[in-house]
């Protein structure tokens, strides 16, 4: 994925499509988001749970390890070396879930810019992006080297022609059982690697090129230009 996500309604409403049962700690607030055009770097809303009880925090996309400053945060974590590898070792126990709207991907269809598609669930469901992060908790307070990265798999079907990546897409029943410290490590590879959401589960659309710029914001930003609906 290019980079880019809407996080614009409330937490509150994210919570209730993922049905948990328990107390929720929130430190985002009550208000709408009104994350339009999400950005690496920003501070983003992010699920982890601890316990039974689910909270919800504002962190940074992006994440590495302390001995790698040599290179940017990376943004995404492809899911085929996310459990294995040295980079993400220190991170892939503390699990987490991005709760968006929807992303955006740019497509090279032979004009002097790319042109930016919005992708989103066709029931316009929240999308629930499985994630990792270095994250606020109990035993730990918020500082500087706190972020995450979303997980992203090979993209299927259709959604091959906006980008040759997407982000891990769980289902409810999934997203509760992958943000349960319970779920064992094994348990929640085979989540990531093997049940992520179909792209029939997706539709896609081209919207206004302001959204390359990410100091644009608005509900605007969302809309389908003429025609572009499938």
């Amino acid at each position: 994925m290019c980079g880019r996500l809407s996080q614009y309604t409330g937490i509150h409403d994210f919570v209730a499509a993922l049905s948990m049962p328990n107390a929720v700690v929130n430190a985002v607030g009550d208000q709408p988001l009104e994350r339009y055009n999400g950005a690496p770097s920003q501070q983003l809303a992010l699920f982890h749970q601890e316990g039974d009880i689910l909270h919800a925090d504002l962190v940074r996309w992006g994440w590495r390890p302390h001995w790698a400053k040599d290179r940017a945060a990376p943004i995404n974590a492809r899911v085929e070396k996310v459990a294995h590898g040295p980079f993400y070792r220190a991170i892939w126990p503390n699990r987490a879930i991005t709760p968006i709207n929807n992303w955006f991907e740019w497509v090279d269809e032979g004009g002097p810019k790319k042109q930016p598609y919005l992708i989103r669930r066709r029931d316009h469901a929240p999308i629930f992006c499985a994630a990792i992060g270095q994250y606020p908790t109990g035993d730990h307070e918020p500082d500087e080297h706190d972020g995450f990265v979303i997980i992203t798999a090979d993209s299927q079907g259709g959604m091959v022609d906006i980008h040759d990546r997407r982000p891990v897409v769980l289902d409810a029943d999934l997203a509760r059982e992958w943000l349960d410290p319970a779920t064992p490590k094994e348990r929640a590879e085979q989540i990531v690697l093997q049940q992520g959401e179909p792209a029939e589960a997706f539709e896609w659309f081209k919207v206004d090129r302001a959204v390359g710029n990410v100091r644009n914001q608005g509900p605007e930003l969302i809309r389908p230009i003429a025609d572009s609906l499938p």
